[in-house]
């Protein structure tokens, strides 16, 4: 158990980050694999941006790593090129 009351800060705050960040990246990967199920060019093309943003989102507050952001952008305007 923590001695210090900002050690107790600490962990109270470090608990409501990791939901929030968790909320957040399980919401984009939701979003993920809703773009990739669509079959609809124009569909996907309106959601692309919103995916992008929140990827963005993620990797700007390292939640995840900004290669991996790139990787998922990529992946994903090659499955709506393809469609």
């Amino acid at each position: 158990m923590a001695n210090h009351k900002s050690a107790l800060k600490r962990i109270r705050s470090n608990e409501a980050k990791r939901v929030l960040n968790k909320y957040q990246h399980k919401s984009t990967r939701n979003a993920i694999k809703k773009l990739r199920e669509l079959t609809d060019k124009k569909e996907a093309e309106t959601m692309f941006p919103t995916v992008v943003s929140m990827l963005d989102k993620l990797a700007k507050k390292n939640v995840i790593h900004a290669n991996k952001a790139s990787n998922l952008k990529s992946g994903l305007a090659k499955h709506i090129a393809a469609l």
